[in-house]
């Protein structure tokens, strides 16, 4: 060990190196959530012109502004929206570490973008879950000052629409779903607020941002129609800021993003348009489940779930099932104080009156936690692996191994 006062007084300074616009900046592994973590490279000068073009037309920031991406470092939100970002334009950026809730009650988040002035804070959607479900009728909120605050940005897990009116409702200020990847480094589809704000729909990430073409394709590669479910696909070429290349594995990038539908990078993620172009995410094309011949979104019976008053958040995953092939099961956490007497038989015949008895949805829990990964993700693949008998590894990033345990039971019950 060094000190670092003995360190800096001998330090000599050295002139900044020039390197290409195409070399690695960084390496960012992926959080394992769908299977071996892979390394995303990023390049050097795509990334500078995309992040900054985005912190002025997506999130409204201007030199001299205080924005709060209340992420990980470690994360590609951290990386993006940290560090790089707001640095690039010449804002001030907030690091914080620590909980929404506890660090030391769910006003936390609100008494530090009160004493900083934040003007826009992004942040996940599970961790407003986590402020309504400690505080749902955001008592704490009314301690502080948050007149200067104008957006409230989240990314990284679906926002369902109940999470997005109660943050509407009581913050008062735009609430902006975007969707986006680690892969891709910044905003895939936003609505972009420095440039022209479109009216927000809940449940929708808006529109497109420039440089990615967005198409939702079938199976066999044509593509779905308004309305209809399908793999969320970006024509190639990528924009600028998105990977080049995952780290010595060439051929894995192209298999893994470049082989299912050839012009097109895959996402992963499934979801539909609407009549007036607005793309809704509906979460992994892992999480479509087949009931009886039947092809649903487990998002869509989340959505559902997360309209209960008493539901702070839910994970819905398809399990074995001897005659329909799968069934989904439910997993909820309740908000605090609330009654579970009866939740059950009330969760199923929401599900049945909302989406119908095709989705054979008779299998519901209510469970302490969920597991997640310290970004913020549902390790759905997971729980899956779990429910199906299978000895699961436990991915490195997960933020509480110990709900794993306590849901083991549940679920091979």
């Amino acid at each position: 060990d060094v000190e670092w006062a003995d360190v800096m007084a001998s330090a000599q300074p050295v002139d900044p190196v020039p390197v290409a616009a195409t070399d690695p900046l960084y390496v960012l592994y992926t959080s394992g959530t769908t299977g071996k973590p892979k390394g995303i490279v990023r390049d050097n000068g795509g990334h500078a012109v995309a992040l900054l073009w985005s912190m002025r037309h997506i999130y409204d920031i201007a030199p001299g502004d205080v924005f709060w991406a209340a992420s990980d470092v470690g994360w590609v939100v951290g990386h993006s929206y940290i560090v790089y970002a707001p640095l690039l334009l010449g804002a001030t950026t907030v690091l914080y570490e620590g909980k929404p809730v506890g660090t030391p009650d769910p006003g936390a988040f609100w008494r530090v973008a009160s004493e900083h002035g934040v003007k826009a804070l992004f942040t996940a959607p599970t961790a407003i879950r986590a402020i309504r479900k400690e505080d749902p009728e955001a008592k704490y909120l009314a301690d502080y000052d948050l007149s200067g605050m104008k957006y409230l940005f989240l990314a990284g897990e679906r926002l369902d629409p109940d999470t997005y009116h109660w943050a509407t409702d009581n913050l008062g200020v735009p609430v902006i779903d975007h969707w986006w990847q680690t892969e891709t480094g910044w905003a895939i589809a936003a609505n972009p607020m420095g440039a022209e704000a479109l009216p927000i729909k809940a449940g929708s990430p808006t529109v497109p941002m420039p440089g990615y073409d967005i198409h939702v394709l079938h199976d066999d590669g044509n593509r779905c129609e308004a309305g209809e479910e399908g793999a969320i696909c970006i024509r190639l070429p990528l924009p600028p800021g998105t990977l080049p290349t995952l780290w010595n594995a060439e051929a894995r990038y192209e298999a893994s993003y470049l082989s299912e539908h050839p012009g097109y990078y895959l996402t992963g993620d499934g979801g539909r348009y609407d009549e007036d172009g607005y793309l809704f995410v509906m979460g992994r094309i892992d999480d479509v489940i087949n009931v009886a011949g039947h092809r649903m979104s487990t998002g869509a019976i989340e959505e559902v779930l997360a309209t209960h008053p008493a539901v702070a958040e839910c994970a819905v995953i398809g399990v074995p099932d001897e005659i329909k092939g799968q069934a989904p099961r439910g997993l909820v956490v309740v908000k605090s104080g609330a009654s579970t007497d009866g939740l059950a038989e009330e969760l199923v015949r929401l599900v049945r009156d909302e989406i119908g008895a095709v989705a054979a949805f008779r299998l519901v829990d209510v469970v302490p936690a969920l597991p997640k990964t310290r970004s913020g993700k549902i390790l759905r693949k997971t729980l899956r692996g779990i429910a199906a008998g299978r000895d699961e590894p436990v991915p490195s990033t997960i933020e509480d191994p110990g709900v794993l345990d306590t849901l083991a039971p549940i679920l091979r019950s």
